[in-house]
């Protein structure tokens, strides 16, 4: 069973995912807009892993005898002046996501909640791997610059990215 407090934050975190999954829906409807095909195949395919981070906290709530309480979703940006405007904007989001991810952490800590914070080690791990892929994504957009060539192959590139459903999904 989990604790109220508990309980409460993981509510707050799924709000966030959600958030989070819209945000990233946003951007990828913009960059659609915009011709950036692939930058946008790439905001879509986050959309789905972030409603899947949602689902994972859910199935958690509701295995571990909680209360899932779905909470209104606030709005979100519309448009971003460039690609790597959004994907900095992406990095400073994910770091508050791993911030939120941590403090989740640190109170099933003092909670003496091994169980979540079992469950929690794949969000860190996940967290760790979001930031990285965004801070080299933005380390090739600052590399190529205003090339249109090098932005065109960058925009392919995305384009060849896939959703895959998280294996902890289906625990």
């Amino acid at each position: 069973m989990l604790t109220k407090s508990i309980n409460d934050a993981i509510n707050a975190q799924i709000n966030r995912e959600f958030w989070s999954g819209y945000l990233y829906l946003s951007m990828a409807n913009h960059f659609e807009a915009e011709g950036y095909n692939g930058i946008a195949n790439w905001f879509r395919v986050q959309f789905k892993e972030e409603f899947a981070h949602a689902q994972i906290f859910i199935n958690y709530v509701n295995n571990r005898g909680g209360r899932v309480l779905l909470a209104p979703i606030a709005g979100v940006p519309s448009e971003w002046e460039s690609p790597l405007a959004a994907f900095g904007a992406t990095l400073k989001h994910e770091e508050t996501v791993t911030n939120c991810i941590n403090d989740l952490y640190y109170l099933a800590e003092q909670e003496k909640d091994y169980a979540t914070r079992q469950m929690l080690n794949w969000f860190v791990a996940e967290q760790v791997e979001e930031e990285d892929t965004v801070r080299t994504l933005i380390d090739n957009l600052k590399l190529i610059g205003e090339d249109g060539t090098g932005l065109y192959q960058f925009d392919k590139n995305l384009a060849t990215r896939t959703y895959v459903a998280p294996a902890i999904l289906n625990e």
